[in-house]
């Protein structure tokens, strides 16, 4: 009888880490009224400390960031 392989893993489908942004970045997206999307958390962020800063995430506005289900972050 002829071995029977192991099925093959699944991976979830995540989306690839984005490094932190630039200064450049975080300033230009700031004047144009942006928040920093937390990718892992699924907190935006307006200001603060984490602000462009997070590990995984991207810039967008704040209704897209609502439409995708993001939600704000409490401290902000």
């Amino acid at each position: 009888m002829a071995p029977v392989a192991a099925p093959a893993k699944k991976t979830a489908a995540k989306p690839a880490a984005t490094p932190a942004a630039s200064d450049a970045d975080i300033a230009a997206a700031k004047s144009s009224g942006k928040v920093w999307v937390n990718l892992d958390s699924k907190v935006y962020h307006k200001s603060g400390r984490w602000y462009g800063k997070t590990k995984s995430g991207k810039f967008m506005t704040e209704d897209e960031a609502k439409a995708a289900g993001y939600k704000a972050a409490q401290s902000e």
